[in-house]
């Protein structure tokens, strides 16, 4: 057995490893967003719908989800060094295939396989970063993973704008290819493999655990991308998917309790602090994904901006959050509760939330941005690093692997539940700030009248006939009413995930305090 802490690496091999494993985790993270931006050149390009163009997304989280919890148990099957190299390749390759697409399912296809790739990427890079540190500075090592993970999802549609608007789209995964190439020949010159037990023989592998995993996850996930424009349960397809997600879950916990050899090790959930930080990490995926969705979409169709610009937005928040985490690595090494960091963090979260919400009208100039996202970077710096140290911090040894697998996939689901939600609750709160402002547009009232006699003039002045000027003149008005308002409903999206954020606060009294002074990570698999 090679011991964890032979695993320990100093000097030169360990920033190297460092640098490794952060780009590996930011490959991944950059592939999650960066397609967000491209979407439209894709669809025209591969003729697709708006639908089937939506589908590069889904199948790269349904692919993720699904690899993520077998992470841990993949990486003892083949040794974490090969597993790693291997799902960097796969990567890469796909990322070549993705680029050659010729058509819309090709594409999708390859994205799937892409995401089986990618998955492993995330968790396996924190746990060689997290082995490599000894363990009184592992409080470092998840700051510095962290930095990656948290700056990765701003610099995708920045850098996806630049590339389409420079370039063409299937660049955004031609780039992936020289940096897979780096990485690999990197993983099997430094980094090296810890030994957990036996390999199983083909025979005893969990084969239906793994069934079950994906019919409970990829069903959940679909139903979780398309319910909104599907219209939820009133489509059979969703209906079945529901059913088969639920089902999926109760026969995959059925399996994982009764068999020799489960491929996800649920006995891990016995820990009080592991269940409570997979909410949080939950909470924290919901947060993170669902105003990254709505700051971009806001400043694009309510305020006309472009991609790269409303991209380039989040990126001193980001930077923020990357400078503040070495900072609460220090202060989680030094003592600091971790449950008063993340009180503080979801406090800051909210604030940040009202802010935004009392900035939103339908002219908000780019100064005004500026400082609630700061704030957003300090909450995401002040909740990531703990949350994360905090649901490992009472496992030992191997389970520690096994606990950083629940935590990355919860981070996952949250953000697909935080997506989903939101966009079926723009739609609804749309439609109810339309029915509510419709009346203020009364035809008896005199300042409604000028309105329309105004625009009127402008048209005809145009050379529109009068009627013609007056159709117009109301489609203006109408447009109006349709931005206010969809502003109204961002402002009440804002509101509720402030709420959301407050009542997380006193799930903090709920944390044991670890036996040892908390490292971070013992070792995420």
């Amino acid at each position: 057995m090679v011991q964890a802490d032979d695993l320990v690496e100093y000097g030169f091999r360990r920033v190297i490893i460092t640098i490794t494993a952060v780009m590996c985790a930011l490959l991944e993270i950059v592939d999650t967003t960066i397609v967000n931006v491209a979407l439209t050149n894709m669809r025209g390009s591969l003729g697709a719908t708006l639908t089937d163009v939506a589908w590069v997304i889904t199948a790269y989280a349904i692919a993720n989800v699904i690899v993520i919890p077998m992470t841990s148990w993949l990486s003892q099957q083949f040794g974490r060094r090969n597993y790693f190299a291997v799902s960097i390749i796969i990567f890469t390759t796909a990322s070549f295939l993705c680029g050659n697409a010729t058509n819309i399912w090709e594409l999708v296809a390859f994205r799937f396989i892409q995401g089986l790739g990618g998955g492993a990427l995330l968790v396996t890079a924190q746990t060689i970063i997290t082995e490599s540190y000894p363990v009184a500075k592992r409080g470092m090592a998840q700051a510095i993973y962290g930095m990656g993970v948290i700056v990765g999802p701003t610099l995708g549609p920045p850098l996806g704008g630049y590339i389409v608007d420079h370039a063409s789209w299937p660049f955004i995964f031609y780039i992936n290819i020289p940096l897979g190439i780096i990485a690999t020949i990197l993983t099997l010159t430094f980094v090296r493999s810890p030994k957990y037990g036996e390999k199983l023989k083909a025979n005893q592998v969990d084969w239906w655990g793994i069934f079950f995993l994906a019919a409970f996850v990829g069903s959940l996930q679909f139903v979780l991308e398309h319910g909104q424009q599907d219209d939820w349960f009133n489509e059979p397809l969703i209906v079945i998917l529901s059913i088969t997600s639920l089902f999926g879950l109760l026969a995959f916990i059925w399996r994982e309790l009764t068999y020799k050899h489960p491929i996800v090790n649920l006995g891990v959930l016995k820990d009080g602090n592991l269940r409570i930080g997979i909410v949080m990490c939950f909470i924290l995926g919901f947060g993170l994904y669902s105003s990254t969705l709505v700051i971009p979409i806001y400043t694009q169709s309510i305020l006309g901006w472009t991609a790269t610009d409303a991209g380039l937005l989040l990126i001193p928040g980001s930077i923020t959050t990357a400078i503040l985490m070495p900072f609460v690595g220090k202060m989680i090494q030094k003592g600091v509760p971790q449950g008063y960091m993340v009180g503080v963090g979801f406090l800051v979260f909210f604030v940040f939330t009202f802010w935004m919400r009392n900035i939103m009208t339908i002219d908000t100039g780019v100064e005004h941005f500026f400082w609630p996202l700061i704030l957003r970077g300090i909450g995401l710096g002040l909740l990531f690093v703990p949350i994360t140290a905090l649901s490992l911090s009472t496992l030992q040894g191997k389970s520690i692997g096994e606990g950083a697998a629940f935590t990355g996939m919860f981070r996952q689901l949250g953000g697909s539940f935080g997506v989903a939600i939101v966009t079926t609750f723009i739609t609804r709160f749309s439609q109810k700030h339309r029915v509510d402002l419709i009346p203020h547009l009364d035809g008896t009232r005199l300042e409604v009248q000028q309105r329309i006699e105004v625009l009127q003039r402008g048209f005809m002045s145009k050379g529109f006939s009068a009627n013609e000027a007056l159709k117009k003149a109301y489609q203006v008005l109408d447009f109006s009413v349709l931005k206010q308002s969809t502003v109204l409903s961002y402002m009440d999206i804002f509101m509720y995930l402030g709420i959301l954020f407050l009542c997380c606060i006193p799930i903090i009294f709920l944390i044991k305090r670890g036996k040892t002074k908390i490292n971070p990570a013992d070792a995420m698999h």
